[in-house]
């Protein structure tokens, strides 16, 4: 086998760690959802996540990137991503008082959690900007190698975010047995007060743009 690949996958696995380590929407989403609904929450979460950039990468190889590198869409996505972050945040806020930890069986929020990690990446205006420059580099370096190519770069890269938000996901479900509910509602307002900063960052980035 091309020894390319191999190297393909490695490079794209690092990268994609590198950047999965990095505090976004998607981690506090992860965090909050893993104390609630247990382990699985993480791995369900990037399913969506991964299903969101298959589609986008069909999209980059069809000539979508340079729709996606204007910077009035960025701006657009930047402000309506900030938005949706802001409404979520508050509906954390308000469920704060009635929030305690439920140690049994858990109900699944399965296709939710899909659609969460759907939501979350296109929240995220620096998520497309970086598949419309970046991404789009790699996948037209990757296609010369054939479907192959982009196998191995799409496999390295979601893999990073699997084995990432998994061990996170894990963390937070065990650690729910050493959590109080003050500790648990405590946790849950960072992670609601996270995507407040991540919308008012968000604000002020697509502001930025369209004044400029």
């Amino acid at each position: 086998m091309d020894t390319n690949l191999f190297v393909i996958f490695g490079s794209s696995f690092l990268i994609a760690l590198s950047g999965a380590l990095m505090p976004g929407p998607l981690l506090s989403v992860t965090i909050s959802e893993s104390i609630q609904r247990g382990a699985l929450a993480g791995p369900r979460i990037v399913a969506g996540h991964a299903i969101l950039e298959m589609a986008l990468i069909a999209a980059l190889m069809l000539g979508l990137a340079p729709f996606l590198a204007d910077e009035d869409v960025f701006a657009a996505i930047a402000l309506g991503g900030a938005f949706f972050l802001l409404w979520m945040a508050l509906g954390m806020f308000r469920s704060l008082p009635k929030l305690r930890i439920e140690l049994g069986d858990v109900p699944s929020r399965g296709k939710g959690h899909v659609l969460a990690g759907i939501t979350m990446s296109l929240a995220n205006p620096y998520w497309v900007l970086w598949w419309a420059t970046i991404g789009l580099g790699y996948v037209l370096y990757c296609r010369q190698f054939g479907v192959a190519g982009i196998v191995f770069f799409f496999s390295g890269h979601i893999l990073a975010d699997f084995l990432w938000y998994g061990v996170v996901s894990l963390a937070m479900a065990k650690g729910r047995h050493l959590m109080s509910d003050y500790l648990y509602r405590a946790l849950i307002g960072v992670c609601a007060g996270a995507l407040v900063f991540f919308s008012g960052y968000f604000v002020y980035t697509g502001l930025r743009v369209f004044m400029a």
